[in-house]
């Protein structure tokens, strides 16, 4: 390599770097060394942000003092300053990725308002779009299953496809990976992330190399982190900016180092130690942090399981899971088919720049670390309620029975010690008769790139079902039961492994390629069961292996959710309920009436290694994504003809419609005003989620959306979800706050998604009063707890509070994503201060606020609110903004990011 100076090179960090296929240019941190005595042991996910910062150091953007920051980042207390992150690539799921579609259409509309260019709005970077989310589990335990399942979500999702047709055709540097391929975070792990990225370099066509990071419009974007990719979830929003070359600010990072040493033990699977890293890390306190791997027990696990482990960062609060590039992942590239000359580049450039991780380097410096010794973990599982509560396998029953009897504010059930042992006879759809106790498993689903992109637990869940069919089991047909790869590999392996017939035998019947009960989309139940479920309120089960099990997230009847590896999915199906311990209870019993119990259907370690090893080839990987941007006969067929600059939305659509945000936008903000005389639409209590704010899962026909489309003309049959029908605001906004497990204090003792208008003190939907308080033109604010907007990384939990006329939300903390989606969208995130919340400040909620407004609005500035009683009395406090940097200042001054970013074109394209 030789150096070369170039225009932006402020630290002549240029040089090339030859490869087999030629040179590339690339910029080398090396040049930075000189700045920090310790450069070397940076942690290595600082140094690929570093290595951004440096190749985009453009003065402007990003700045010399950006670099110098960073390159001296201190461990014990990195300093509190934005940093201008720009991260190569964009990914997309369909649920999230057709409002961001739609937004790009709305906002070429308003351009074209504007006097300006539409093509103007393009994305900068590459995204990809994975339609994985629309697939819902109709059908289950048939060999059709697939095949009708398919056919219904292409007749459900004609209009949205079709949407997303026109973005492939007339939106440049965007493409996507048609339905029934896979799930977006396998497909991407397995296909899209190319470890090393090139591009011309602007001035003389030379091509520059540099690290694969990525942000994505789903918090599990994280999983890409397991082959060393620098990645997370944000907003859609945020996403857009990014599509459309704006930097992702964020402050400077702490980081915390896992050490992990040992070996797993016999009988322990990666989910297992997932779900260990969970709890622990949960414990620690690690949200708003990266967290990096470290240790000699890293080489001990292999990418599929790095995978599992980076999927669930969410789970554990960081904003990522990060395993450095080593050469397992090199290992990993080749067994997935990755071209040699992208797998030479991987190798060259990681090890040119200090990036590649050996067992032999010195630690590197960590703001605090945690440590694990992987041959402590035990089987387990997690849940009722929560990710981060990890159940040892052999204490399950134990905890499953305390939890049914404690208090619903302690994640329980509150179920009295007298109808703890209820069971209800019910009959069958096969014509069987079944008694439902509570524990009762209903849901046993194989589901989620979490597990699906893990070989080894998909091959062991394929043994135990072997196992099981020989030993006489059978599944109880209470159990629906599923299986849903997150690619078509996993098919094939599991094919050509010989143990597809038995895990079909079991039920396990393929029966999409896309997220399914994991996100809600798990179908319904058979209505003789869900109707016994429900009138007898029974606590019945789901087990699924998926990373996501918050209370009426899988189904709406099923109130005990519990994540677990595969085999154990197959385990607890065969058993059909969780009110057992499987660690010394049977199975179940064999056609000769003889006990079976798990240990006896268990398969070993070299079992399952050894059918990885044989049956896992390149050529797998090539056959499953050699034409993927195709699509087979169904999607080519509804190829749209519209393939202009501009979308032509219908009014009459009831999945795509133009959005309110643009469309009285001028060329300039309006000032910012103190919001007076607001009115509290929900005060909520702790952990209330995105999946409590946002609308997911199946529209209810009885509530403001469901009335909507009835009045639409739709038949319930075809509502879809509202995941599907993300892409109308008028769906979204009726279903905001709509969860039937929502629990308002307006309304004490009433669960879903209702409040009480104020000041008449009428009773109706949380929908139905927004309209009331905007007719009125009353402001709205939410009043919440600790940990508001935890989960899934939903901008419509952002828009849809928006659109219902809410202009603050005062809380006791934020999750991550969900504040920047609040920003994003021009609502002020505002938190209680010196401990204090609404309850030790006695707030009610039938207070009328008034919220100052700086003349000068400052990021974190203290605001003083004005909470006016009933009585005419008056309480003052100060809440501080979460607006955390100047650009949030600027987004919020502006109505929002996409605001900022159409004014900035705009004003970009006046002045040349």
């Amino acid at each position: 390599m030789r150096a070369m100076t170039t225009t932006n090179d402020s630290f002549s960090a240029f040089t090339r770097l030859d490869t087999q296929s030629g040179p590339l240019g690339i910029y080398q941190l090396s040049a930075l060394r000189s700045l920090n005595p310790d450069f070397d042991r940076l942690p290595f996910s600082i140094r690929v942000l570093l290595e951004s910062l440096l190749r985009n150091c453009d003065g402007f953007i990003v700045t010399e003092d950006d670099v110098r920051r960073l390159a001296t980042w201190n461990a014990q207390a990195p300093a509190q300053v934005e940093l201008p992150f720009m991260p190569s690539r964009v990914i997309l799921q369909d649920f999230t990725g057709v409002p961001v579609l739609v937004d790009i259409a709305a906002m070429r509309a308003a351009v074209a308002r504007l006097g300006g260019d539409p093509q103007q709005i393009n994305p900068l970077v590459p995204v990809d779009l994975v339609i994985d989310h629309s697939v819902q589990v109709d059908f289950a335990g048939t060999a059709d299953s697939l095949a009708r399942n398919v056919q219904l979500e292409y007749q459900r999702n004609r209009e949205r496809y079709t949407f997303m047709r026109w973005g492939q055709k007339s939106v440049r540097n965007f493409r996507v990976v048609p339905p029934a391929t896979g799930i977006v975070h396998q497909v991407n792990l397995e296909y899209l992330a190319q470890g090393v990225l090139t591009r011309v370099r602007d001035r003389d066509g030379e091509l520059l190399a540099f690290p694969d990071t990525v942000v994505g419009t789903d918090s599990h974007t994280t999983m890409i982190n397991g082959l060393g990719v620098l990645g997370w979830g944000v907003g859609g929003i945020e996403a857009e900016a990014v599509m459309l070359g704006q930097p992702l600010f964020m402050l400077t990072p702490q980081v915390i180092g896992c050490r992990l040493t040992g070996t797993l033990p016999a009988g322990v699977t990666a989910t297992d130690l997932t779900l260990t890293i969970t709890q622990l890390l949960r414990k620690k306190g690690v949200v708003d942090k990266f967290v990096e791997f470290y240790g000699p027990g890293v080489s001990a696990l292999s990418l599929f399981d790095r995978a599992t482990i980076a999927n669930m960062a969410p789970e554990y609060g960081a904003t990522c899971g990060f395993f450095p590039f080593d050469q397992v992942t090199l290992d990993y590239l080749r067994t997935t088919n990755r071209p040699a000359e992208v797998i030479d580049r991987c190798e060259r450039y990681y090890k040119a720049q200090g990036l590649w991780r050996t067992d032999d380097m010195a630690d590197p410096i960590f703001t605090d670390t945690v440590e694990l010794d992987l041959s402590t973990v035990e089987p387990s599982l997690a849940g009722p309620k929560r990710p981060q509560d990890r159940v040892p396998l052999h204490a399950m029953q134990s905890s499953f029975r305390k939890a049914l009897a404690a208090p619903v504010k302690e994640q329980g059930f509150g179920i009295a010690a007298a109808d703890q042992g209820k069971t209800v006879a019910t009959q069958l759809p096969s014509g069987t008769s079944a008694s439902l106790g509570h524990g009762a498993v209903l849901i046993a689903a194989i589901t989620s790139c979490t597990n699906t992109s893990n070989a080894s637990v998909l091959i062991a869940a394929g043994l135990l079902a072997k196992k099981a069919v020989a030993a006489g089991l059978a599944v109880s047909p209470h159990v629906k039961t599923s299986l849903a790869p997150g690619s078509r590999v996993v098919t094939e392996y599991l094919t050509r492994s010989g143990l597809l017939p038995y895990l079909e035998q079991l039920g396990f019947h393929v029966v999409g390629y896309g997220c399914t009960t994991c996100i809600g989309n798990s179908g319904p139940l058979a209505p003789e069961i869900e109707q016994a479920v429900t009138q007898q309120g029974l606590v019945a089960a789901a087990v699924l292996s998926g990373n996501r099990n918050f209370e009426g997230r899988i189904h709406s009847a099923i109130k005990a959710n519990y994540l677990a590896s595969p085999p154990l999915v197959v385990a607890y199906a065969l058993a059909g309920t969780v009110d057992r311990d499987l660690s010394r209870e049977p199975v179940g019993h064999s056609t000769a009436g003889q006990p079976v119990y798990l240990k006896d259907i268990w398969p070993t370690a070299a079992e399952v290694e050894a059918i990885v090893s044989s049956v896992i080839t390149p050529a797998m990987f090539q056959a499953s994504y050699g034409s993927v941007f195709d699509g087979g006969a169904d999607w080519k067929a509804i190829a749209g003809n519209d393939e202009g600059d501009l979308y032509s939305f219908d009014d009459t659509s009831t999945y795509i419609q133009e959005p309110p945000f643009f469309q009285t936008m001028g060329r300039t903000p309006d000032a910012i005003r103190p919001i007076v005389s607001a009115r509290v639409l929900a005060l909520l209590s702790d952990s209330v989620t995105t999946d409590h704010i946002s609308p997911a899962g199946d529209i209810p026909e009885k509530g403001p959306a469901g009335e909507y489309l009835r009045g639409s003309g739709i038949r319930k049959v075809d509502f879809n979800s509202f995941g599907a029908r993300r892409g109308n605001d008028r769906v979204m906004v009726r279903g905001t706050f709509a969860n039937i497990r929502l629990k308002n204090q307006l309304v004490p003792g009433v669960e879903g998604g209702v409040t009480t208008h104020l000041p008449s003190g009428e009773r109706m939907s949380i929908y139905d009063a927004s309209v009331r308080y905007q007719q009125d033109q009353v402001p709205l604010i939410i009043l919440a707890g600790k940990e508001y907007g935890t989960g899934s990384s939903r901008d419509w939990a952002a828009k849809g509070t928006l659109l219902l006329g809410v202009r603050a939300v005062i809380a006791e903390s934020f999750e991550r994503i969900h504040r920047a989606n609040l920003v994003g969208m021009g609502v002020l995130p505002l938190v209680f201060t010196d401990g204090q919340n609404a309850e030790k400040l006695g707030l009610t909620g039938r207070e009328t606020y008034h919220i100052e407004m700086p003349t000068e609005l400052l990021p974190r500035q203290p605001i003083t609110v004005t909470a006016e009683r009933e009585d005419g009395s008056r309480l003052h406090f100060t809440a501080r903004s979460r607006l955390d940097t100047p650009v949030d200042v600027r987004y919020y001054q502006n109505g929002g990011i996409l605001h900022t970013v159409l004014r900035d074109l705009l004003t970009k394209s006046a002045k040349s």
